[in-house]
């Protein structure tokens, strides 16, 4: 017997299952990386399914858990759209509208302070598309306007950053959906369950609890002067140093360097033509099988059958096919001289190592479920942790995990395996119904508690970018943000425990 054929003998069967998961949470703790850590998790995967032997684990590693998913047109499609997605948002950032939006937004409001920060959110809302992108656009402009307008750099970054995930979270077109869906999507896998992702995602939206509670937090904040912990004493200080009222004159032309037509035509584009996209073919799908005999009038249950069609990633991929070329159109190049082709192409290349994470996701979820890590989670739960708890749970869970590794992809990719299964535990407790609304449910813990932890690890990509755009360290970002998030998610785990219960009885 070979050393690690001695090693897998040690675990018992159970634990081999989801042992996977647990080398790459614990690599992803050691190195930092997420995509370090799901790689490592399938390799041991592969490796327990081989009886230990490097070299079949090798060769099963990609004849079994790597190849087989670029035989999916819907993976394959998700690659694609976050591609275009990419080079969509390099684009929108690049073209200058957005600064426009925000001068705009900024003449909204009389007092500077309030201005800035009401121009900072909703900034950060239209920027839905993608959460780096807006870290990074919303940061670097509200900086220059911060000190003029009696606001901290600290309240902006705070602003930034809880905007930008929780708003891409939510959204249902941006970088982060075709993730999202794809990580669904593998999570039913494991318990051999093939479902729409779509459909579930759309069902988690109103139970996504810390995205929402966050961007009301957001609201509170700006207009109900909430500023608990060292923001306040931030606050204070930047009204302190606020300049005289004759030097405090606002630059409007660092905003005036482009075109509303810019961005708004392009996500009009992009909006529209998603949802009138799925509509037609989705329900043109159901009108042949003979479910509806006309598209009108449209209802609900028509807009639900029509976003579960299986043609979703072709869809997706040919509307941001055309927002993509009618923002390049209309990409303002007398602006600075950059090229719109080259944008486009540097916003396409910056998704690959995110792309590089969504498959090593895929592998360590193959190799699960070829272990059957659903059965076995199932079984060490064996009922005695009740239904309605589980969605807070998850959130918890999903929130230590985000923290420790700084990312909310890699804390998907790792939990979402793990979390789907725990509902199988118990199909006879509810109806179709009431199971379909606990699996909605669980998701959205997943995302909530990784947003969570995102917003509070040092070392969470969003959280560097929207302390580096806003001019100050990551530390007292972290640090003048904690309080906003813990409160944030002290809401979500009751919301979470609220829907559990009302759910299950």
């Amino acid at each position: 017997m070979t050393l690690s054929g001695a090693v897998l003998a040690l675990i018992n069967a159970p634990i081999k299952s989801i042992w996977p998961s647990v080398v790459a949470l614990s690599i992803v703790l050691v190195t930092r990386r997420a995509i370090i850590g799901l790689l490592a998790g399938a390799v041991s995967g592969a490796l327990i399914l081989t009886g230990g032997n490097w070299w079949f684990a090798f060769l099963s590693l990609f004849s079994d858990h790597f190849i087989p998913h670029f035989k999916s047109s819907w993976k394959m499609g998700a690659l694609a759209f976050t591609l275009l997605m990419g080079g969509f948002a390099a684009v929108l950032e690049k073209s200058g509208g957005f600064e426009r939006i925000f001068e705009w937004l900024f003449k909204k409001v009389k007092d500077p302070s309030k201005s800035l920060q009401t121009g900072v959110m909703g900034l950060g809302l239209a920027c839905f598309f993608d959460g780096l992108a807006n870290s990074m656009l919303v940061g670097r402009v509200s900086r220059k306007l911060g000190a003029s307008c009696g606001v901290s750099k600290e309240k902006l970054a705070y602003l930034v950053d809880s905007t930008s995930s929780a708003v891409a979270c939510l959204a249902f077109v941006s970088t982060w959906i075709a993730y999202q869906l794809s990580m669904i999507r593998e999570g039913f896998s494991v318990v051999g369950q093939e479902v729409n992702p779509y459909v579930y995602f759309v069902r988690s939206i109103p139970f996504n609890f810390y995205c929402w509670f966050t961007l009301v937090l957001c609201f509170i904040s700006v207009f109900g002067n909430f500023n608990p912990g060292g923001m306040q004493i931030a606050e204070a200080s930047a009204r302190n140093n606020l300049k005289a009222k004759s030097d405090r004159s606002i630059d409007k032309s660092i905003l005036q360097v482009g075109s509303y037509s810019s961005v708004v035509v392009p996500l009009i584009v992009l909006l529209v033509g998603m949802v009138v996209a799925f509509y037609l073919v989705g329900l043109g799908e159901a009108i042949e099988a003979g479910v509806y005999k006309s598209l009108l009038p449209i209802t609900g249950e028509k807009v639900s059958v029509a976003f579960g069609t299986s043609k979703g990633p072709y869809i997706m991929c040919l509307v941001g096919i055309i927002a993509s070329i009618v923002a390049i159109i209309l990409y303002p190049h007398k602006k600075s001289g950059e090229n719109a082709i080259m944008t486009y192409t540097d916003g396409a290349r910056s998704m690959l190592m995110p792309l590089l994470i969504l498959v090593s996701a895929w592998m360590l979820s193959s190799t699960l479920a070829a272990l059957k890590a659903g059965d076995s989670i199932a079984g060490l739960m064996d009922g005695s942790v009740p239904l309605w708890s589980i969605p807070a749970l998850v959130f918890l869970v999903g929130a230590l995990i985000s923290f420790t590794m700084g990312s909310s992809w890699g804390t998907m990719g790792i939990l979402m395996p793990l979390a789907i299964p725990l509902i199988a535990k118990y199909p006879n407790l509810l109806n179709v119904s009431g199971v379909e609304t606990i699996y909605a449910a669980t998701v959205a813990a997943v995302f909530s508690g990784a947003v969570f932890g995102d917003h509070c690890s040092p070392i969470s990509d969003t959280t560097i970018v929207s302390s580096i755009a806003c001019g100050i360290d990551p530390h007292d970002h972290v640090r003048t943000q904690m309080p906003f998030a813990l409160i944030a998610a002290v809401a979500a785990f009751v919301g979470f425990l609220v829907a559990g219960w009302s759910i299950v009885s």
